[in-house]
């Protein structure tokens, strides 16, 4: 499929969110994916990501997570400048903020001719807490987690009662679990009691822990593994064309 990529700035409660579109050439409708970045924002190797899922037929969507405490447009470098602006903005952001944002993209979405209805989540590292945190609208049917950070922490601020793993009980698609075992960001234990807190709540989820490093499936940098990104990709592809 040929791809056509078209830039949509919109309102949240929190202010504009540039939103990067990636979709099948021409009108038709498909299945749309809430694709969510790592802390540097729309980099190439997210992009990237975007269009291969979206060479599959679907629309993806790539909201900017951060848009609260950047211009417009930001992008982050993959160095330890961008890491420490991302790592504070995480820690700057609301819970409730990426609620607000999912909501406002949703209801965007139910006016797009492209949208058939069908949504999907996914997303890597913070992304990949951000699709899990997606999951807790009704809408989204399925999602994929790619080494979600901070789902067994409290480094994401919030109101009581108000973390992703307190509210299971909100989600009612089916989840993909993908875990890399050497990544010191999400330790054994770490991935154990996220485990346990989704079993105990009966969730509908599949679990893969591979031999990876954090952000395997990145295509820059010495940290990426071609063979277990296939491997990823394929299994929520897999888990899309089951459930959207």
């Amino acid at each position: 499929m040929i791809i056509q990529k078209h830039i949509v700035d919109l309102p949240t409660p929190t202010g504009i969110m540039r939103t990067y579109v990636h979709r099948p050439e021409g009108n038709k409708a498909y299945p749309t994916i809430l694709l969510y970045s790592e802390i540097f924002q729309q980099t190439g190797p997210i992009e990237r990501s975007a269009r291969m899922m979206a060479g599959h037929g679907y629309a993806v969507v790539v909201p900017e997570i951060f848009h609260e405490l950047n211009p417009v447009g930001t992008v982050l470098a993959y160095d330890q400048a961008g890491s420490d602006k991302g790592n504070s903005d995480k820690a700057n952001k609301s819970a409730e903020g990426y609620d607000t944002d999912n909501q406002a993209v949703i209801a965007w979405l139910a006016n797009q001719p492209w949208c058939n209805g069908q949504i999907g989540a996914m997303g890597f590292c913070i992304g990949g807490h951000l699709a899990f945190r997606a999951a807790l609208q009704p809408q989204v049917k399925a999602t994929a987690c790619f080494y979600a950070t901070d789902l067994h922490t409290s480094v994401i601020p919030n109101l009581p009662g108000q973390h992703s793993m307190d509210r299971l009980a909100d989600i009612s698609g089916e989840l993909l679990m993908f875990w890399g075992k050497q990544d010191p960001h999400i330790p054994a234990a770490g991935r154990a009691l996220v485990y346990q807190k989704m079993s105990e709540a009966g969730l509908n989820f599949s679990w893969h822990e591979v031999n990876g490093q954090h952000a395997f499936m990145r295509d820059e940098g010495l940290r990426y593994d071609a063979q277990l990104a296939m491997r990823g990709y394929q299994l929520a592809l897999d888990l899309f064309g089951r459930c959207l």
